[in-house]
């Protein structure tokens, strides 16, 4: 937590499964980028991503890869995986000035929303670019199967 204690500015914080990475998760980064000084992006490992119901074979790529992808965009200041079903846990340690989450996401819905309003903070709910999901991409791919080559080091 030293990293957060060091920041000037607004630290923002999103968190999701960010599995085949599109422009609409881009477009989300950036975006919650725009609304502060630091991004801080929480990963789903894959366990936590498995226990949301998108799929036995989701995710399609592993955590760790996942990770390193998202923390190479340039909008992204730092990723820090998470093991919990939600990210509450990281939320209520990192104390950001601003959650992000997409629009899809009912306001009322947003883990650790009422915290960060609780110490002064805000919750900005992030328009999605139309057509765009992982389901969606994975489905066109193949039926929502794991692409060959896609998390088997190929």
């Amino acid at each position: 937590m030293a990293w957060r204690a060091a920041q000037r500015g607004p630290v923002v914080f999103t968190n999701g499964v960010f599995d085949l990475l599109h422009v609409g998760h881009v477009a989300l980064l950036e975006a919650a980028r725009n609304e502060g000084a630091a991004l801080i992006v929480a990963v789903n490992s894959d366990g936590s991503a498995r226990r949301l119901g998108k799929g036995p074979e989701r995710p399609l790529v592993p955590a760790g890869e996942r990770m390193r992808v998202v923390a190479a965009l340039a909008c992204v200041d730092a990723v820090v995986p998470f093991d919990d079903d939600t990210p509450l846990a990281l939320v209520r340690a990192l104390r950001p000035d601003v959650l992000v989450k997409g629009a899809d996401y009912p306001r009322a819905s947003i883990i650790g929303g009422d915290e960060v309003e609780s110490w002064g903070g805000r919750v900005v709910r992030i328009p999605l670019v139309p057509g765009w999901s992982s389901t969606s991409l994975a489905d066109r791919l193949g039926g929502g199967t794991r692409p060959r080559g896609v998390g088997d080091g190929a």
